[in-house]
């Protein structure tokens, strides 16, 4: 009879949210019964029925299927505390994603801060942003996230990155402050992307790789070259044949 039971209760509760009844439903699981609530829950999210998934889920403390719900429902500021509660990146990120697309800078923001701090999930997060448009308010995440506990060296690098793309009179400062906190070569390669020589010179050199920061100094002097710093970096090339070019 419990089987019976279970799906009985089960249906009834479908029965509520595919009619809409859905203070019916909230008195119902709120009182004793058998319903498998996390399955009629998902049921009603596959079919689109949030506003009962929303009760379903609430009622039994499933928060990361509470938050992807609240998503669709456009409740960002409850989707956030879902999120808090469940504290998994899966689910940071689909309320971050979200909120970017919706233009909720500030809840995006705070949600940003708790996926930045997984290298893994970082640069999805920034493809995210740019593939909108909204590349300011990626760099304020990123300066934002700096002062965090666990900042970790790609937050460095992919803020310079986002310098050398978007706003490039603030790179060189960023470089000379962080520099033992980025990846240099990866910071290298974007530089010259961006023709950005003068940071490329002073890159190499904190690399010690001072034969690239002479040649990149001679090939584009017109842009890079400063006579103190290539008389500082001359005298420590290993290939000696530059001296000659």
């Amino acid at each position: 009879t419990n089987t019976k039971d279970t799906r009985v209760d089960g249906e009834l509760i479908y029965a509520y949210a595919q009619t809409n009844m859905l203070s019916e439903l909230e008195d119902f699981i709120n009182e004793s019964n058998q319903a498998d609530i996390q399955k009629v829950g998902d049921r009603c999210y596959e079919e689109r029925l949030f506003e009962a998934a929303k009760l379903l889920y609430t009622n039994i403390g499933n928060n990361q299927k509470l938050a992807s719900t609240l998503v669709f429902l456009k409740e960002y500021q409850a989707a956030l505390e879902a999120a808090k509660k469940a504290n998994i990146p899966k689910v940071w990120k689909e309320v971050a994603y979200a909120c970017v697309r919706s233009q909720e800078f500030r809840l995006a923001a705070i949600a940003g801060l708790n996926i930045v701090i997984h290298p893994d999930h970082l640069e999805g997060l920034i493809q995210h942003y740019e593939k909108f448009g909204y590349y300011r308010e990626c760099t304020q995440l990123l300066e934002g996230s700096l002062g965090l506990e666990r900042a970790h060296m790609g937050i460095y690098t992919e803020l310079g990155v986002m310098y050398a793309k978007y706003d490039p009179d603030r790179l060189m400062d960023h470089i000379r402050t962080y520099a033992q906190k980025i990846n240099i070569q990866k910071l290298i390669r974007v530089c010259a992307k961006w023709l950005m020589w003068p940071e490329t010179v002073f890159l190499y050199a904190q690399y010690e790789e001072y034969d690239n920061a002479i040649m990149t100094m001679m090939e584009h002097s017109p842009t890079c070259w400063r006579h103190d710093v290539f008389v500082q970096h001359i005298l420590k090339v290993t290939n000696l044949d530059l001296y000659y070019r």
